[in-house]
């Protein structure tokens, strides 16, 4: 006798997978950097030197003297001149007295006075530069110097990240099933 059979068949399902992968830049920009440096203050001052010759009596010995001074010295050697004169007049005056003592007084006088005695030669060396009056006053110089500070400005970027989010989809590659059947 046959009996009935009972076939079953299945067939396995295939889930298969369906990948994209995630993408991820990242990129970062250099850091934006500024950098100054400014110049330093200088500052000068200064104070000149003085110098100071005097050169009136070197001026004077090579008779180059101002009008006050040579008219002073006119007026002294003008005095000096008349009081010499008055007092060879007051010696001629006592040897004319004396005239009658016999003497040749007139023609001592006259001698004295027409025949004058020789010049004499003489030489003298004029501009004696130990004369000279100095006076120095030295200067100065202030030099003040002020540095700035350095200016650094440093601005960091943040990173670039763009990311793609992966996926995964599942794909029913094979789907299942089961056939039964009865076979007699």
């Amino acid at each position: 006798m046959n009996i009935p059979k009972l076939q079953i068949q299945t067939t396995r399902g295939i889930l298969g997978l369906q990948i994209d992968k995630p993408v991820q830049e990242i990129e970062q920009p250099r850091a934006t950097l500024i950098q100054e440096q400014p110049a330093a203050i200088l500052e000068m001052s200064s104070t000149r030197p003085q110098l100071s010759l005097d050169t009136t009596e070197v001026r004077a010995d090579i008779d180059l003297k101002s009008p006050l001074r040579r008219s002073a010295e006119n007026a002294q050697y003008g005095m000096q001149q008349l009081m010499e004169g008055i007092a060879r007049r007051a010696q001629e005056g006592q040897q004319l007295v004396q005239i009658e003592n016999g003497g040749g007084a007139i023609a001592d006088i006259a001698k004295q006075n027409g025949t004058p005695p020789p010049k004499q030669m003489t030489f003298k060396f004029v501009g004696d530069r130990t004369k000279i009056q100095m006076s120095f006053q030295p200067g100065s110089l202030n030099i003040n110097v002020t540095p700035q500070k350095a200016v650094n400005n440093v601005q960091i970027n943040k990173p670039i990240h763009n990311y793609t989010q992966g996926k995964v989809t599942g794909i029913m590659e094979q789907y299942p099933s089961i056939q039964i059947d009865w076979k007699l």
